[in-house]
């Protein structure tokens, strides 16, 4: 992981122009979330209220700035179906070039609408992590465009760890760090941020139980990957790529997972308690310190006591959240 330091995410802190999304806290998800008596302080950082809805925008910005001149006037690629292809639309708007986004048919029409409001090109392909790829590839070459992958890039890496500083610079004293994980680009950046600032801070990662290759990877020390990847946290579907599986044993702590009742009814209570309009996704890591017994053992056991959750985006679509609260009814 030597490629990616602190320096790297601090630079990348001065450069990009993000908003410094706001620490929430709430009383009642503490009393739920403490362990024997213990009592637990969470710390949520609002990513949902980032450019475009999601921290995404920090590893995009940081990428696309990083372009020579003569790379940012061929545009930029990537695949996407939701909020990294939104933070890259936004992107290079921003910078004047043009935005070539792979996005599969299965695609909700209200993000599409989103990256073509960015005036990024939209290449529909089919709903197949392969056949996404060999698309993005053949844009790439007819366009001389620069692709920018949503997690497996250093410069987006470097990105997203900037959530890290903003985090430990608004709160003192965390004793640890909850992040989602799908594809890995923010959990290895704000691992590396945080462990730089404070080496003893506990790094975890949360990530929903039917697409746990993270865990699986994690536990047995061997790279896993999902054979089918469905989950309502459709931002985390996504296997743990390459740069982010090289440093996970060195810079993560501990990987839980939460099913998918456990995520919604974690979402609903955000929603409910906190009035934040967070996406599955963004739930993954609260319903792992409400209903993970095995993280509350180790929070008991460790001593933790105050603990930051990243809320990592609000990308919703409303109709389909309201079915999904409907679906998953509090019984647990």
């Amino acid at each position: 992981m030597s490629f990616i330091s602190i320096d790297n995410i601090i630079q990348a802190s001065e450069r990009i122009q993000v908003h410094r999304t706001p620490i929430q806290t709430c009383t009642a998800l503490n009393e739920l979330a403490s362990v024997q008596g213990a009592p637990i302080e969470l710390f949520f950082k609002c990513e949902l209220l980032q450019k475009t809805g999601s921290f995404k925008f920090r590893g995009a910005s940081n990428a696309v700035a990083l372009l020579s001149d003569q790379e940012a006037a061929n545009g930029v690629v990537t695949h996407s179906s939701g909020n990294h292809a939104q933070a890259l639309a936004l992107a290079a708007k921003n910078r004047g070039i043009p935005a070539y986004i792979v996005m599969p048919t299965t695609t909700p029409d209200i993000k599409r609408a989103a990256v073509l409001g960015f005036g990024a090109t939209v290449i529909e392909c089919q709903p197949i992590q392969s056949v996404r790829e060999e698309t993005a590839e053949k844009v790439k070459l007819e366009t001389g465009a620069t692709l920018i992958h949503p997690f497996n890039n250093p410069h987006v890496i470097a990105g997203q760890g900037t959530i890290a500083l903003e985090l430990l610079s608004q709160v003192e004293d965390l004793d640890a760090i909850l992040i989602p994980v799908g594809g890995g680009g923010m959990l290895t950046g704000c691992a590396i941020a945080a462990k730089a600032l404070k080496p003893g801070i506990k790094v975890f990662a949360a990530e929903p139980a039917a697409v746990n290759d993270t865990y699986r990877s994690f536990k047995t020390k061997q790279r896993a990957v999902n054979g089918v990847a469905k989950s309502v946290a459709d931002g985390l579907l996504t296997n743990i790529g390459d740069i982010a599986y090289a440093g996970i044993e060195e810079n993560v702590n501990d990987v839980f997972t939460v099913s998918e009742k456990e995520i919604i009814n974690a979402m609903e209570l955000v929603w409910n308690r906190m009035k934040l309009c967070i996406e599955p996704s963004a739930a993954v890591g609260v319903a792992v310190t409400l209903y993970n017994q095995d993280f509350k053992q180790v929070v008991k056991k460790e001593g933790i006591k105050r603990i930051g959750v990243v809320l990592c985006g609000g990308n919703v679509d409303l109709v389909k959240a309201t079915e999904l609260f409907q679906q998953y009814k509090k019984d647990i």
